[in-house]
């Protein structure tokens, strides 16, 4: 478990130095470059900034143990994250969008300098780069806050893509003299905006559903009965509640046993659903066990 932690700790803080770098690269050639779309994607890297630090405060947080208020333990902590970061994807999509938008109502745009093509390249590289790493990693150790992490590297590739087609059509229109084509530059913005937007409420939805402690569907439940009903003592499952908690789950089950033998029998049984759940499903973090006498008319 703490290897699990120091792994994300690691991959964060590559994120958060990567955004840093990349942000002020973006902020000072798009200033000096002219290109709308640029500085658009500097904001979305300022906010892969902030979304990367909330992210690490998530993952210290849930790796702490149960305590006395949170006898389940803390792995909700990172889908508060993810839910943080989706926020600020939709946030700054809308501000890309009114950004770029307003450049419809105003005075012919000039075309970006080609400095900016480079610097829109590098990033493409690099954030590629961040979401294979960290898509990864996630899926490995199963963490959502970095998983939502990931996909905001992926955004901000996909918005990048978007600014270079913008940046290369501008330059093309002011070589050609084809003025419509001054328009790419803000359209890139929008295009962005509308990638951005997209993916924050996709991540808020699936961090939400964690939150309302939905529980897993049967196709996920099933391993977990199956292993059950192999145990010695076990007549019939007759509940199971599974749900995630964070990285991890946790499950509530009843299960019936022959009701002529002793409390300390049941309990026997009851400690052995328990052991064997966490030892051969390693996704499982908290078992909670209720016994019911075994009754064929039930």
């Amino acid at each position: 478990m703490d290897n699990r932690f120091k792994e994300a700790e690691f991959a964060t803080w590559v994120g958060i130095v990567a955004n840093t770098l990349l942000t002020i690269l973006k902020g000072i050639f798009g200033y000096i470059s002219g290109s709308r779309a640029l500085v658009a994607d500097a904001a979305h890297s300022a906010s892969d900034v902030a979304g990367s630090v909330a992210v690490l405060a998530g993952l210290r947080t849930a790796k702490k143990p149960p305590d006395e208020d949170h006898p389940y333990g803390h792995g909700k902590a990172e889908n508060i994250a993810t839910i943080i970061v989706a926020i600020l994807l939709v946030v700054v999509g809308i501000e890309i969008a009114t950004s770029s938008a307003g450049v419809f109502f105003g005075e012919v745009p000039k075309a970006p300098g080609g400095i900016a093509l480079v610097v829109i390249v590098f990033s493409i590289v690099l954030k590629e780069a961040l979401f294979h790493y960290k898509h990864r990693l996630a899926k490995r150790i199963n963490s959502s806050a970095l998983m939502a992490e990931a996909w905001h590297h992926r955004s901000d590739a996909l918005s990048s893509i978007a600014a270079f087609l913008g940046v290369f059509g501008a330059i093309m229109g002011d070589m050609f003299d084809l003025t419509f084509l001054l328009y790419a530059d803000p359209v890139a913005g929008l295009v962005v905006s509308l990638v951005v937007i997209k993916i924050g409420f996709s991540l808020a939805k699936e961090a939400s559903s964690i939150m309302m402690e939905q529980v897993l569907d049967a196709d996920r439940t099933d391993p977990f009965v199956k292993t059950v009903l192999s145990i010695p003592g076990v007549k019939r499952v007759d509940k199971l509640l599974a749900r995630t908690h964070g990285h991890y789950i946790v499950i509530d089950i009843k299960v019936s046993v022959d009701p002529y033998i002793t409390v300390e029998e049941g309990h026997r049984i009851s400690k052995n659903v328990k052991r064997i759940l966490l030892e051969q499903h390693e996704d499982v973090n908290q078992v909670l066990v209720h016994i019911n006498p075994f009754n064929e008319t039930d």
